[in-house]
């Protein structure tokens, strides 16, 4: 057993000794290859892209700025301080590489199950930013390894720290600290103060998280953290740190931005997964029109209430964004609600409950009543209070009535209606309880308008894209998009129906300011206590959707699905197809019903104050009559000629209670 042990431990040293020396092999001829400091400082660094819209025209040009170089002497101790401090505390002391903070990395990330902290020295992140490129692989990691331990015996840690702050990227397109010292404060970083060099320091984490012209107050946050850092690490002392005033700080004005940079942000995810060219420059063909942007821009603006936010998607039949609006205000806040925000849709949903009723065989013209209704301990409502009585399939859709809705997405079940909604292209989580289908799911303006255009394409699926052609500076085509093969979400008849009910919805419903004197088809939706507002339509070649609400989800006094996002639909829409002939949808529907406005959703109350998906409920209960899902075996004549079930027919020849007082 001991010989045993004594073989391996010399086949482990021999493994060790073997390894060290293919290791300073390697390093050894890096050495020989690595440029000169000289031919490292002219280096360029970043990639230049331009995109395009539909009409040729340059939506955006993007690349890197550069500042004036600045030797080592030149740089303010604080800056060194505040990047060694965050970056590579142990920079002074290690040979390139750092075996302490990469078996502390190793410990965190082991016990967290994830890569929650890195061990990149500032050799390894130079190396990375001059010869490698970003993919996260053994080999490229082993290359790095190589370059920062040869970086470091060809140069001094001084030279290693100049050309790192001189090159490494900042955020919103700068590289090295010049250049983010006048983007973000107007002035050479010769001249930065603590604060300033904290929040440039700050930034190489995360620089679209962490920059100033995207959020201020989180650059000042991070800042906070690095300067509680350089106090542990020793580059400045507490007296210092306390003096650090970040209130005082001020950032130098950022230019406006035109508003299709929430649509270029979206389109630059994306070039990532359709190029892996790195160097030369791009050339991105994209399907956005200029004109319908700024009208897109110009209708939020106008129409969205003070203190809330505003988004608009639109696209073509064949799911090319044609405009795409995240924001107000682009330099205020870059976060592009048209994409990321999940928000719930309250009647906007029931697109999804109407389309699985359809398809079950309900007609536009069948009818319901329109009466208190109960699931369980749930009893939805109207925001009037008040019921209607018999009513058609066409007007409870246009009017948006909640208990015809629930009462369908009963019949219908509830796992149905969720599951059309994913056939339409809904990804976030959804709330299978009874009150999903009143919009109790948050979902995001992107997917919500692709359903609706899928409709408006006769239930062929419409996914949204937005690049057309990929080509570099010497006119190279990387990418160019080739039509998607029809896939069909839900049958012709299926979405003709819908097309008509959405249409009543626009000329006789709750849909009726966003009228523009053509067929157009579209559907409301508010959520409890007016926290958000959509509206979402189509005519015979645009399909748009849009949201208004606050960020942090407070209620916005009058807003409603029918006010401000049907008149910036309208706004948007006047503009974006007024130059084209109009054509009919469908045909008329005729009806003369009473408009009642529920579309500020009251999702009712449940006996425990708790809805079933619910978070927000109204106050006060409608009376409420026993469950109206169907026996085991319910006896049905025909599922095409409408909810003709003998237990609801029951149902429905009963007297109405009397309306709440």
């Amino acid at each position: 057993m001991i010989r045993f042990f004594a073989f391996i431990a010399k086949a482990v040293l021999l493994a060790a000794v073997a390894g060290a020396l293919a290791l300073v092999v390697a390093v050894a001829i890096a050495y020989t290859t690595l440029p000169g400091f000289d031919e490292m400082m002219r280096s360029p660094n970043g990639q230049s892209v331009e995109i395009r819209g539909d009409d040729n025209s340059v939506l955006v040009s993007l690349g890197p700025s550069y500042g004036e170089w600045l030797p080592y002497a030149r740089i303010p101790e604080t800056m060194t301080g505040a990047m060694i401090a965050v970056e590579d505390r142990r920079f002074w002391m290690h040979p390139g590489v750092d075996p302490i903070g990469m078996a502390r990395a190793f410990v965190v990330n082991s016990r967290a199950g994830r890569s929650v902290q890195g061990a990149s020295t500032i050799s390894q992140q130079l190396a990375r930013n001059i010869f490698l490129t970003s993919n996260k692989t053994y080999a490229r990691k082993g290359r790095e390894l190589i370059l920062a331990l040869a970086l470091e015996r060809k140069f001094t840690k001084e030279a290693l720290l100049e050309l790192y702050l001189n090159r490494v990227y900042f955020g919103g397109g700068a590289y090295g600290i010049d250049a983010a010292s006048r983007k973000f404060f107007g002035h050479s970083a010769a001249s930065l103060s603590l604060e300033e060099a904290a929040i440039i320091a700050g930034l190489v984490k995360a620089p679209s998280r962490y920059a100033p012209s995207a959020d201020a107050e989180a650059a000042r946050r991070r800042a906070d953290t690095v300067i509680a850092t350089m106090v542990d690490s020793g580059a400045i002392t507490p007296a210092e740190a306390a003096g650090a005033e970040m209130d005082v700080v001020r950032f130098a004005a950022q230019p406006r931005q035109n508003g299709a940079r929430y649509f270029t942000d979206w389109v630059l995810s994306e070039v990532e997964n359709l190029t892996d060219e790195a160097v030369e420059s791009l050339q991105i063909a994209t399907t956005l029109n200029p004109d319908g942007q700024r009208a897109a821009e110009a209708a939020i603006a106008a129409e969205t209430p003070p203190g809330a936010q505003g988004a608009l998607v639109a696209m073509a039949r064949d799911g090319a964004v044609k405009a795409m609006v995240g924001g107000r205000d682009y330099v205020t806040s870059n976060y592009n609600r048209a994409v990321a925000a999940r928000r719930q849709p309250g009647s906007a949903f029931k697109f999804f409950v109407y389309a699985a009723a359809i398809e079950d065989g309900i007609g536009p013209d069948d009818t319901l009543v329109d009466r208190p209704t109960r699931i369980g301990n749930w009893s939805p409502r109207n925001s009037n209070g008040r019921f209607v009585g018999t009513v058609t399939v066409r007007n409870a859709f246009a009017q948006s009535i909640n208990t015809v809705a629930v009462q369908l997405g009963q019949r219908v079940g509830f796992d149905t209606v969720a599951d059309m909604a994913r056939r339409f292209g809904i990804t976030t989580p959804i709330d299978r309880r009874p009150a999903m289908v009143l919009g109790a799911s948050d979902v995001t303006l992107l997917e919500m308008t692709q359903a609706y255009a899928a409709v408006a394409a006769g239930g062929v699926e419409a996914r949204p894209y937005a690049i057309t052609r990929i080509t570099t500076g010497s006119g190279k085509v990387l990418y160019e998009r080739e039509a998607d093969a029809p896939r069909v979400i839900v049958a012709p008849y299926v979405a003709a129906k819908m097309t008509e009910l959405m249409q009543a919805a626009v000329e006789t419903g709750t849909g009726r300011a966003a009228q523009i004197g053509r067929p157009l088809a579209g559907k409301t939706g508010t959520t409890s206590s007016n926290k958000d507002g959509w509206f979402l339509g189509f005519t015979n070649e645009l399909t748009t959707g849009v949201w208004m609400g606050r960020d942090d989800a407070r209620a916005v006094g009058g807003l409603a699905g029918g006010r401000a996002p049907a008149r910036a639909f309208a706004a948007y829409m006047a503009r974006a197809v007024g130059g084209t002939p109009p054509a009919p949808l469908v045909t008329d529907t005729g009806t003369d019903a009473a408009i009642i406005e529920p579309d500020d959703q009251v999702y009712g109350i449940t006996d425990d104050a708790t809805a079933p998906g619910v978070n927000d409920t109204a106050d006060g209960a409608p009376p409420v009559i026993e469950d109206l899902r169907p026996p085991p075996s319910p006896q049905r004549s025909d599922v095409r000629s409408g909810i003709d079930d003998r237990w609801l027919d029951e149902k429905l020849a009963e007297p109405l209670p009397p309306p709440p007082q």
